[in-house]
């Protein structure tokens, strides 16, 4: 497979591996909700639960994708199997 296709099935993983990341998350924060927030607060609370529990589902999926993805690029040379994607750095020039 060439450099191109690697990068576009890598991505493609990436963004399936980290939706489901975040609804595992998002279930889990949920049910840890439920059974020790919800009796403790007033009912009132279930308004902003449900969005306090998505937003900290994605935090949580974001924190897990970028450990998995340190883990995968220190066991990989992405230089060597992966197409940049915004194109290659250029060096800075010199300020005079």
């Amino acid at each position: 497979m060439s450099k191109k296709t690697n990068t576009l099935l890598f991505v493609l993983g990436g963004t399936i591996f980290n939706i489901l990341i975040t609804i595992i998350c998002f279930f889990i924060i949920l049910a840890l909700y439920s059974q020790f927030l919800y009796p403790l607060l007033p009912e009132e609370s279930a308004s902003w639960a449900l969005p306090a529990v998505f937003m900290v589902s994605i935090l949580a999926s974001f924190f897990i994708y970028r450990l998995v993805i340190k883990v995968i690029s220190n066991k990989v040379d992405m230089e060597k199997h992966f197409d940049p994607i915004f194109g290659r750095r250029q060096p800075r020039k010199p300020k005079d």
